[in-house]
């Protein structure tokens, strides 16, 4: 590895997902679409929780930095994208570029984070209701989630600071849509070994020790749903993980696609369009999914029209 950053490159050139003009308009369209239900959505989810007392309870209060970090995560990619598709020359400065990996690592291994949370309060909700309000305070929640933030952060920033002190010599066209840390990697023209070792040991174990909390978790909560007697009881519990469910079986399948594949079925053309559906796609289907599929969130959202309905007669 280079000591500091010799690299002689000032700025990188993203080359996008497609170089056909009239293919780049449509998907300018597209994105544009879907980033602003994405923002509409995790926003208002935010705004719809904060001002709903019925919602103050820990479910809800993760749900809240989920939508966060989901509106964090896009944020970080999909309006640059959408500026490259109309531009020519889709450059990006090399600080820019740093602060896009740290901005994406970041809200991506508090995605990892969260949701693995969010299984163990499910967990403790059926598995031990008596003791829900004990087990999980209000001062452990906020606990859990800055420490996923400050963990979060500190991956993000040892691993950005250790790729951009690679040396980048010999070419800077990044072949994807946002600066992503192994398509720069695959640039350097200093010794990649320790970086390559750091993204496999670091990506390795944030996604399977929060998968291994998940499994954990919903392993348990099948185990009591079984021994419910009453089946609308079981199912009654079931649905409160419904959402949380389906939004884990969406992101980690899309994960496991992108990084569980032999090598000899990777492609770039796939990667990408993986990458799009989790970096632009997921975070627009989360709000979606818990308003969908959620029973208080609809009947909060219910009572705030009406009472929007009353102010506006």
């Amino acid at each position: 590895m280079a000591k500091g950053n010799h690299s002689a490159v000032t700025e990188f050139i993203l080359l996008g997902l497609t170089d056909n003009p009239d293919l780049q308009a449509i998907l300018f369209s597209v994105f544009l679409v879907i980033y602003l239900v994405s923002v509409l959505g995790n926003l208002g989810l935010i705004v719809l929780i904060q001002i709903s007392p019925q919602l103050h309870t820990p479910m809800y209060f993760f749900l809240k930095h989920l939508a966060f970090i989901d509106f964090s995560f896009t944020s970080s990619v999909t309006p640059n994208t959408l500026v490259n598709f109309l531009c020519e020359v889709k450059s990006i400065t090399f600080y820019a570029c740093a602060t896009q990996v740290c901005c994406f690592i970041t809200f991506g291994v508090c995605e990892f984070s969260l949701l693995s949370i969010m299984a163990y309060d499910r967990y403790v909700a059926i598995c031990n209701p008596l003791l829900y309000v004990v087990l999980m305070p209000r001062k452990l929640c906020f606990q859990l989630v800055v420490i996923t933030y400050v963990y979060a952060f500190t991956v993000a920033l040892v691993q950005t600071v250790v790729t951009f002190c690679l040396s980048f010599c010999d070419s800077n066209m990044v072949n994807h849509f946002y600066c992503d840390d192994v398509p720069l990697v695959a640039l350097a023209c200093s010794d990649t070994q320790v970086k390559e070792l750091m993204l496999l040991i670091i990506a390795g174990f944030n996604t399977l020790f929060s998968l291994l909390i998940v499994l954990i978790s919903y392993g348990f909560i099948v185990l009591a749903i079984l021994r419910i007697h009453s089946a609308e009881g079981g199912q009654k519990a079931f649905s409160t993980c419904v959402s949380h469910l389906t939004s884990i079986t969406i992101f980690y399948g899309t994960i496991i696609f992108m990084y569980l594949r032999p090598k000899s079925s990777h492609s770039l053309i796939t990667d990408k369009v993986a990458s799009v559906f989790y970096v632009v796609v997921i975070p627009m289907l989360n709000p979606l999914i818990y308003s969908l599929r959620n029973q208080e969130i609809k009947n909060a959202l219910r009572r705030i029209i009406e009472k929007l309905c009353l102010v506006i007669r």
